[in-house]
């Protein structure tokens, strides 16, 4: 714990340094640092940073010795439009980005991540990586087995930007069967640790959401399309998950044990909470009347009642009543 409180005080005494083109005087990097930290341990604090390979040098401010950022170094960053703390914030953030991405993009990443080792000095880097890992990110838990060749991705993208016609072949599970489609690509969306192609199929007459990993072959066409009128401004907005459709309001009614987890966080931008009697809080949302919703207010338990629409507050009860006779049936 104290190695891990050293190095996340110097870091902070780094980016401050990296925003003051007149330096830090000791007595400054104290109130950088933190209460209770003395100048000895300032002290040692920019010997480990200049040890590392940090350039910082001691000027005359006002009389007072300074400490200063030479930005020399960091010249071919600047170039690049990043300042240091931007393009050291983007690499401690790798392990959100591998997580969130993944998949057909694992390869443009690392290869990424190497430029930005390119982008600075070998010291500078080592001491970066002795941070502690206070940033962790957790891969989602329906993470696709196969997420789609980078190969596919390519193609994807490639007639997305060019407003190309697509051909593709694509193993729909609602039919059990391998089917080809003609259709118009609008965007790759990331949700729920899988890729979509949020695509318009002219023989529908309507927008489509594929999974990219059941996508077994894509083609992009020299035919070029215009964007149909009312196509999606975001990803999804009307789902707590990857799926399209009309919303409507649903009323749930939590318990007061679990209305301080679900007043903290924003579910839906649609959301409005109203306070009951005895702790107990009212949820409306304005969303799509899908699986995942169905699978978010199950997961309450006994916690959560659907208030309305009647009907999905019945198909919540079917379900329950379909699981309780499996398990009857298993004992």
């Amino acid at each position: 714990m104290e190695r891990h409180t050293e190095i996340v005080r110097q870091w902070r005494i780094l980016l401050t340094l990296e925003g003051k083109a007149r330096g830090l005087t000791l007595a400054e990097a104290q109130a950088v640092a933190g209460e209770g930290v003395s100048e000895r341990t300032i002290r040692r604090d920019l010997d480990a940073l200049t040890q590392a390979g940090f350039p910082i040098e001691a000027t005359k401010r006002d009389g007072k010795t300074a400490f200063v950022l030479n930005r020399d170094v960091f010249k071919g960053v600047a170039a690049a439009g990043f300042s240091l703390s931007e393009l050291c914030a983007l690499y401690l953030s790798r392990t959100v980005l591998a997580a969130v991405t993944g998949g057909p993009f694992q390869d443009s990443l690392a290869s990424a991540f190497d430029k930005l080792y390119e982008a600075l000095p070998p010291s500078l880097w080592k001491f970066i990586d002795s941070l502690p890992d206070a940033l962790g990110a957790k891969q989602h838990a329906s993470r696709p087995l196969a997420g789609g060749s980078a190969k596919s991705v390519d193609t994807l993208m490639s007639a997305i930007l060019g407003r190309r016609r697509l051909r593709m072949r694509y193993h729909s599970f609602s039919s059990q069967k391998l089917k080809d489609y003609s259709v118009e690509p609008y965007r790759l969306a990331y949700a729920q640790g899988g890729l979509y192609l949020q695509a318009f199929v002219p023989d529908y007459g309507e927008m489509r959401t594929f999974a990219v990993q059941r996508i077994e072959q894509a083609v992009a066409l020299e035919e070029s399309f215009n964007p149909v009128a009312g196509s999606p401004a975001e990803v999804f907005p009307h789902s707590l998950g990857a799926f399209s459709g009309t919303p409507e309001p649903v009323v749930i009614e939590f318990t007061a044990a679990e209305a301080p987890y679900v007043r903290e966080r924003q579910w839906h931008a649609s959301q409005a909470i109203e306070e009951l009697p005895g702790g107990r809080i009212r949820l409306t949302l304005n969303v799509v009347l899908d699986w995942e919703l169905q699978a978010w207010v199950m997961g309450f338990g006994p916690a959560a009642r659907v208030v309305s629409p009647r009907a999905f507050a019945d198909r919540i009860v079917e379900s329950l009543d379909e699981a309780r006779a499996t398990y009857l049936r298993t004992l």
